[in-house]
């Protein structure tokens, strides 16, 4: 099975347990309710759960141990992009093909959105069994020292000269922290060692800043029908991006040397470890 399939297989898994997790869309109240719905079922790779499932996998666990996790990493993911679209944010006006969360209702209805599906990834994850450490891990990574954190420095650095130690951080903070975090969390769900988990870790933030870069390259060179998202409004913002830092070949020769050193830390791993092999492949091989 190959990533993308890997990745359908993980999504059909992921939405059919998102869909029992969030409350019906004409439950009160209802106007929330349906906006939470909206912006989890508008589409995506679901690229974190599918780590998370695979990291499980590769420390020797079957899905259905990682799925809960995996779904929490779903609904904090979406809280960021609805979040982000915001107009005091990146002011968006397109997600995933679709009009973001404040455009289709409102905006004050798109923060309670994400504010509530925030709050419903971590009352997913505490009632695991290792409940306390995979809220903690993914605390850590959404918060003032992870995806957060990037975000404030990301609008703090609109405009201003750019800085490669500021992109790094950014792109660190912003993207690689949810990533790392989902790969982690994939084998506390397996009960693996340290070992197993720092090479987790290793992968996750490897590749978490070869996606972020390699989104970049696509806001530069796709189109708005293959990303399902604005194209160019990093440059129209004055975003401090990887190659307009370092230039498109040099991103591209980051973002697969990224890659070779994650694959070479899952070798470290107790069991087969191709899926999370291909999904690192499918980061910077991929157009949307």
């Amino acid at each position: 099975m190959d990533a993308r399939e890997y990745l359908k297989t993980c999504a059909a898994q992921i939405e059919a347990e998102l869909s029992r997790m969030l409350p019906p869309a004409n439950e009160r109240p209802a106007r929330l309710h349906e906006a939470m719905r909206y912006s989890v079922f508008a589409g995506g790779k679901r690229l974190r759960p599918a780590l998370c499932i695979a990291a499980c996998e590769a420390c020797g666990e079957k899905s259905e141990k990682a799925l809960d996790a995996a779904c929490a990493l779903e609904l904090l993911h979406t809280y960021t992009l609805i979040h982000d679209d915001l107009p005091a944010m990146d002011d968006d006006t397109l997600r995933r093909g679709r009009p973001a969360c404040h455009i289709a209702f409102d905006e004050a209805t798109a923060i309670l959105a994400g504010d509530a599906l925030l709050t419903l990834a971590f009352e997913v994850l505490v009632a695991q069994s290792k409940g306390g450490a995979l809220a903690a891990e993914l605390a850590k990574a959404a918060g003032s020292r992870g995806v957060i954190g990037g975000q404030a420095e990301d609008l703090a650095a609109e405009g201003k000269q750019p800085s490669a130690d500021t992109v790094e951080y950014i792109h660190r903070h912003k993207t690689a922290a949810l990533i790392r975090a989902a790969c982690v969390m994939g084998g506390l769900c397996a009960n693996t060692d340290d070992n197993a988990l720092e090479a987790l870790a290793l992968y996750g933030e490897n590749i978490g800043l070869a996606f972020q870069i390699t989104d970049d390259l696509l806001d530069e060179s796709s189109t708005t029908e293959e990303l399902g998202k604005n194209i160019g409004s990093d440059r129209e913002r004055g975003k401090m991006t990887w190659p307009a830092i370092h230039g498109a070949e040099k991103a591209k020769e980051k973002a697969d040397a990224l890659i070779a050193e994650a694959k070479n830390a899952l070798t470290t791993l107790p069991v087969d470890s191709s899926a999370l092999s291909q999904l690192a492949d499918f980061i910077t091989q991929r157009t949307f």
